[in-house]
């Protein structure tokens, strides 16, 4: 399950809260055609360190619609996805790269070997899992001993600020439910799963970001959300 769409609390109230697998359900329509600022930022953000991936192992979990395990497998990975909604997973394997290695599955019990994969992203997907612990420690189960875990949602200062997890169906705006995990919370639970912290990016919305808001319409909302990170980006070594 992927990111959301960006929409700050001081504007109309989210009268349709629908759980993690409901929302992403009915999002998968449109997800990879619905402009995404938050999206655009964590590529622009993350790209520049994912340059060298020929014939790396990558896991896409929580991949939704498998945008990162696609990247990966176009520079030369052999890249594989998992994700919970089998809807997500239906638009993904119409990618030719991904089509055929991806696994609907709950990220918290994987069904991968230990140690296979040289990098595992799990991307805007934190706030929707029960248990953040447990899905750190898999992560770093699945990852092999010096490869990556790369781990990154809405900034916790965000969601502090109204920010909301929100996407439309047709005329309707909907919310999907979702927890709020501390900074500290979360690099503790890298600590107990045997990872070391190497990176954290903290990225703000810019110009590239700002340009889509634009072309959706939000540009009321684009002075409230310079003032804030948009997400929190860990970057982890297995140790």
């Amino acid at each position: 399950m992927k990111t959301p769409m960006l929409h700050t609390g001081v504007h109309r109230p989210i009268l349709n809260p629908l759980p993690p697998a409901e929302g992403y359900r009915l999002w998968s329509q449109t997800y990879d055609t619905d402009p995404n600022p938050l999206l655009a930022l964590e590529m622009r953000t993350l790209i520049g360190k994912l340059d060298h991936l020929s014939n790396k192992v990558l896991l896409d979990i929580a991949c939704g619609t498998a945008r990162w395990a696609a990247y990966a497998a176009a520079k030369g990975a052999r890249a594989f996805g998992a994700d919970l909604v089998p809807e997500m997973l239906t638009v993904a394997q119409r990618k030719p790269r991904v089509a055929g290695c991806l696994v609907q599955a709950d990220a918290h019990w994987l069904p991968f070997t230990g140690e296979c994969a040289d990098i595992v992203i799990c991307s805007f997907a934190l706030g929707y899992m029960r248990d953040p612990e447990r899905l750190i420690e898999e992560l770093g189960r699945v990852t092999k001993r010096g490869g990556a875990v790369i781990a990154g949602d809405l900034h916790p200062q965000a969601l502090d600020a109204g920010w909301r997890r929100t996407f439309h169906c047709g005329s309707t705006l909907f919310e999907i439910e979702n927890h709020s995990y501390s900074y500290d919370q979360l690099i503790n639970a890298g600590r107990c799963a045997n990872l070391e912290l190497r990176e954290v990016f903290q990225p703000y919305f810019g110009e590239p970001e700002l340009a889509i808001m634009r072309s959706a319409g939000k540009v009321e909302l684009i002075e409230e959300a310079l003032h804030v990170p948009a997400i929190l980006i860990l970057a982890w070594e297995r140790a």
